[in-house]
């Protein structure tokens, strides 16, 4: 078959007057052999991913656009009045004057840790194994998935700082204590533009969804 191939966004193939789809194994259907429920949902499909398409660069221009504004406001403070906005790690929170709408920025690490957790683990065991019956089950409980790895294979971070907050004063629970905060490295960071709203200056903060599965 000699190819004069025309193709369309409906995901139809013109070869030599002839019309083809081409299935999931990459081969190519006469439009005719095409059950009419899987045309359709195939057109049902692409309109809809059109519409994601087009959202998601709209999100993605807005998202530029804020970083841009918020960037621009905070570049006038600092040259007109040597004051900038912000804590530390870079959290901001932008407000109307009347106090009924707000834009927030935060700034979350991504946190790994390094050999020294292993040694954390080693003075762990030493207290659980010495406290034996004495040891309170939810710490056991706590430490044991701490340890284990998810899906990923990754330590469970959560549970790592939940050891953290857990007040021992054994020596050894002190010094793993020790062990897992000197492991912590920040690998990354993200940053997060949220939006909120609320009809009073004391009413309840309401946020502007624009994450789809959150969406009213």
């Amino acid at each position: 078959m000699t190819e004069t191939v025309a193709t369309t966004d409906d995901g139809r193939r013109e070869i030599d007057g002839e019309t083809y789809m081409r299935d999931a194994k990459g081969s190519l259907v006469p439009v005719e052999m095409i059950k009419p429920e899987d045309a359709l949902e195939d057109e049902t499909v692409r309109k809809i991913m059109g519409f994601a398409r087009a959202l998601s660069d709209q999100i993605a221009r807005f998202r530029g656009h804020t970083f841009e504004d918020l960037g621009a406001f905070e570049a006038l403070l600092a040259q007109e009045y040597g004051v900038s906005k912000g804590g530390r790690k870079g959290n901001k929170t932008f407000m109307t004057f009347d106090g009924c709408m707000k834009v927030q920025v935060q700034v979350s690490d991504f946190i790994d840790f390094g050999p020294q957790l292993q040694i954390a683990k080693e003075l762990i065991d030493e207290c659980l194994n010495e406290w034996a019956a004495d040891s309170r089950p939810e710490i056991r409980a706590i430490v044991t998935r701490a340890f284990n790895t998810d899906k990923a294979g990754q330590i469970n971070r959560s549970e790592i700082f939940m050891l953290l907050r857990l007040d021992i004063e054994d020596e050894r629970w002190r010094r793993a204590m020790d062990a897992i905060r000197q492991a912590m490295r920040v690998v990354g960071s993200k940053t997060y533009i949220r939006f909120y709203e609320r009809d009073t200056p004391d009413g309840t903060w309401q946020p502007v969804t624009i994450d789809l599965a959150r969406a009213s």
